[in-house]
């Protein structure tokens, strides 16, 4: 037989605990934002707005991408040539917040695509190798810094040169342990600015 202290007790932490629940409940449910998948139709729609026309069969996300927005607005930041019959493609949301630059590949079934970015690929690396040698104003091995600017952060990094370069040239740096490579303009001989 249950005493009335004893009844009181579970009567009050009951109490209690219903409040803290509900109230833990309630936190929960507004804190985490609601994530939706980017796709490959959505990913297929950007990369054919910037001028290369690819269907959804044609994409593969190499990761699982989400977006706090059910429609982002995508844009094409990179095209390089990738293995065997494939194009990398690296594309970030329009609004920064919405997600994060992510990485696709997409498949070239007739070439047609892989030859234009491979000729586009050609073309920029001519432009690079066209400064004049006593021109430039960093040169590989040199540390930097690097000011790596976004919608809402700046990084400000040490980093070393892998290639030489005039002002206005964007080149390949790494960080000092050289784990990481970045691509960045050079704005003079101590320092280079990128984004995010």
């Amino acid at each position: 037989m249950i005493s009335g202290k004893t009844r009181l007790k579970k009567t009050r932490y009951g109490l209690i605990a219903i409040p803290i629940l509900a109230a833990a409940a309630a936190l929960s449910a507004t804190a985490a934002p609601v994530r939706d998948a980017i796709t490959a139709a959505q990913v297929a729609a950007a990369i054919s707005e910037a001028g290369m026309k690819v269907s959804a069969r044609q994409v593969t996300l190499l990761t699982e991408v989400v977006s706090t927005d059910s429609a982002p607005i995508l844009k094409v930041q990179s095209m390089q040539p990738w293995g065997n019959h494939q194009i990398k493609v690296r594309l970030s949301c329009a609004r920064q917040e919405e997600c994060l630059p992510f990485f696709v590949a997409v498949r070239d079934n007739d070439q047609n695509l892989l030859q234009r970015v491979s000729e586009d690929s050609r073309a920029s690396s001519t432009v690079r190798s066209k400064p004049d040698p006593k021109s430039f104003v960093v040169r590989s091995g040199t540390p930097v810094t690097l000011l790596i600017d976004g919608e809402r952060i700046h990084i400000k990094l040490s980093v070393l040169c892998l290639e030489n370069g005039v002002p206005g040239q964007t080149i390949r740096a790494a960080s000092m342990d050289h784990k990481q490579t970045y691509s960045a303009v050079v704005v003079d001989g101590t320092l280079l600015r990128g984004r995010l």
